[in-house]
């Protein structure tokens, strides 16, 4: 059924929790007077807290160095070429911890938060979409910087190549919408937020973009959901053959890692896309990271951002 049971359930006002992964071929919708028998659990607008953890991750093996830049010089041609302009390149990091998924959901601050059958975890501080009111909002987020710096929003704002990146971003976003809503229009371009990042302070960057949606959008949840995934800030400009790029460079599965999930209440919805993800296997834990590459990233601090983005909130 996928994204058309979104659709009956919306038709019904049926309120639901949805998780759907990467490539938007899994949709899991659970009815919110079911999901305590389902082994899922999710917060939104979660309240946080700013503490620092008693327990955290304790040892990371990142991919290499050499290995990743093999990648990220591939992208660096895809952009040449002009088969992409903007590229969200995400890796694996394993990870060890004596903290179970459930646990770390629990801990972590952040906005959004889902627990999933004990196979994932995410804590995520970056909304998809949001509809209420017949009006879809997107707030697109590109732009992260260590909040304890000096002068660190005027750093982050002045930067060139973040800029570059975020109006890239936000232009594909605006097309986005302009595909299920009519009078799209940028809200307000680039205003910083304070997130936590582990033991330290993060500044990251957003933009707050809307269209109007007819009155019937509540039984067409699923085919609006289908038409804007994967989410363009985890993907990259132009869509489709960035998409395809991933697919070619990545080298690993990213699964349900930069999917979404939502909750539709019966009058409104909300959703975040799945980034801050900790994922369990075989051999332990797993956690996906990464960040947008442009020509003029520098492969060593595109690197450093990858490790980073690895951190308990």
């Amino acid at each position: 059924m996928g994204f058309e049971l979104l659709n009956t359930l919306g038709k019904q006002r049926e309120p639901f929790l949805f998780i759907c992964d990467y490539k938007a071929k899994s949709v899991d919708a659970i009815k919110l007077s079911e999901l305590d028998d389902r082994g899922v659990a999710f917060m939104i607008d979660a309240p946080i807290t700013y503490e620092r953890h008693k327990q955290s991750f304790h040892t990371m093996t990142s991919v290499a160095f050499e290995s990743y830049k093999k990648k990220f010089d591939a992208v660096i041609e895809k952009i040449k070429a002009g088969e992409t302009y903007i590229l969200n390149l995400t890796q694996p990091t394993d990870i060890q911890t004596s903290l179970s998924l459930k646990e770390i959901f629990e801990l972590a601050n952040a906005k959004y938060k889902l627990y999933y059958k004990d196979e994932f975890v995410c804590f995520s501080p970056e909304t998809f979409i949001k509809i209420n009111n017949d009006t879809i909002h997107t707030f697109p987020m590109k732009g992260t910087i260590d909040a304890s710096l000096d002068n660190a929003e005027e750093l982050i704002l002045s930067n060139t190549k973040e800029m570059a990146e975020h109006v890239m971003v936000v232009d594909l976003l605006r097309n986005d919408l302009s595909m299920v809503a009519e009078d799209v229009k940028v809200e307000h371009f680039r205003y910083v937020e304070k997130i936590s990042a582990g033991e330290r302070a993060l500044l990251q960057v957003s933009s707050h973009i809307s269209g109007m949606l007819h009155s019937n959008w509540h039984e067409n949840i699923g085919t609006i959901l289908q038409t804007l995934l994967p989410a363009g800030s985890i993907t990259g400009a132009p869509k489709k053959s960035t998409i395809e790029i991933i697919e070619k460079i990545e080298g690993y599965n990213r699964g349900h890692f930069s999917g979404v999930f939502g909750v539709y209440d019966g009058e409104k919805l909300d959703s975040a896309v799945m980034i801050r993800f900790i994922e369990k296997s075989k051999e332990g834990f797993i956690y996906k990271s990464g960040g947008g590459i442009t020509l003029d990233s520098n492969a060593t601090l595109e690197y450093q951002e990858y490790q980073d983005k690895v951190y308990l909130p």
